[in-house]
């Protein structure tokens, strides 16, 4: 394939300055078609960005024989009917995160798109980011010894009015509150850093009042290696502030997980900073892989396997607020464990 040409489904703030201009700038890559449920809004865009085509609805979109690969760029409550449709055309699919509503959908899309043989992807594009390459250089060329213990924390203030009536503080519609939209990422990383985790359980709790989901989460978790760790997300605090700090017996590492800090390593009683910039369009190099892959040039690594993972651990740290919440839509559907994947 000379070249992957992409149909994009939704055209809202991660396509506008994440993904879509991604999607055009990758080498061997192309936007082709777009879509959205507001016609218009689809054409603005793709007037604005030199989109060709516009598509009144997801399986028109889907069957347009000039589309190569479909990026679902919706909700993730949408996530495994419009990917479904991809599979079922044979075409390969990029959903955005969190992969869906909840884990056991992400197990459908996995047996969906491994019974057709098409490739699946999950749009967790830190793990391209040469930071976080780098980190995981640095981890297994044994620069802190061996890895020991981790902690995750991320601090946001608490959303309050219209800022509160977004999807993304709505299970119907995004699985959970915000944990799902951010903490997804943060899982995603420890797992690309330092391997599988092997169990995790949390308590999750509504602190402010301003809307009715967990707005603080904290956890314990364990990988398969034996080390451990303990993450925080609070969205009822004073501050933003993220980061992950892996101990190890030599050393620590420190990286935020969504800032531009530098990352730091220290040794005997020495820290070094080493700096990153982001690039102008935060999803290109995590496209640039998975393109290359389609193209038979490399290989992706964020996968419906491994978006599956981060699903799986979120939700055992919020079933216990969504039972004693009494959530229909969540406490009678447990996770299932991993080990079906």
């Amino acid at each position: 394939m000379d070249q992957v040409r992409w149909g994009m489904i939704g055209c809202g703030d991660v396509a506008e300055r994440k993904s879509g201009p991604a999607l055009r700038k990758a080498e061997g890559s192309a936007l082709v078609a777009v879509m959205r449920r507001d016609l218009e809004k689809a054409r603005d865009y793709a007037r604005r960005h030199g989109v060709p085509k516009v598509h009144e609805t997801a399986a028109a979109l889907v069957a347009d024989p000039e589309v190569d690969a479909v990026y679902v760029a919706t909700p993730p409550s949408s996530h495994l009917e419009l990917a479904s449709l991809a599979a079922e055309a044979g075409k390969p699919c990029l959903v955005e995160k969190p992969m869906a509503l909840n884990h056991r959908e992400c197990l459908r899309m996995v047996e969906i798109f491994e019974s057709r043989g098409v490739p699946l992807f999950v749009a967790y594009y830190r793990r391209a980011f040469p930071r976080f390459l780098e980190a995981r250089r640095l981890l297994r060329a044994g620069t802190i010894g061996t890895p020991t213990s981790v902690h995750i924390w991320q601090y946001n203030e608490l959303l309050r009015g219209e800022q509160a009536q977004i999807w993304r503080v709505d299970p119907a519609v995004a699985g959970a509150g915000l944990f799902y939209d951010l903490a997804s990422h943060g899982f995603d990383l420890l797992e690309f850093l330092l391997g599988p985790i092997a169990d995790v359980s949390g308590i999750a709790v509504n602190t402010g009042g301003t809307y009715g989901v967990e707005d603080l989460v904290t956890c314990c978790f364990r990988f398969e290696s034996g080390m451990a760790g303990t993450g925080v997300w609070n969205f009822n605090a004073d501050r933003s502030a993220d980061g992950i700090a892996i101990t190890g017996t030599t050393g620590e590492l420190r990286t935020p997980v969504f800032t531009d800090a530098p990352l730091v390593i220290r040794t005997n009683g020495h820290e070094d900073a080493i700096p990153f910039k982001y690039p102008p369009h935060v999803h290109q190099p995590f496209v640039q892989t998975l393109v290359d892959e389609l193209r038979g040039r490399g290989r992706c690594e964020s996968t419906g396997r491994t978006g599956a993972r981060a699903s799986w651990l979120m939700e055992k740290c919020v079933e216990g607020f969504y039972r004693s919440e009494g959530r229909a839509d969540r406490s009678q559907q447990p996770s299932l464990p991993f080990s079906r994947l």
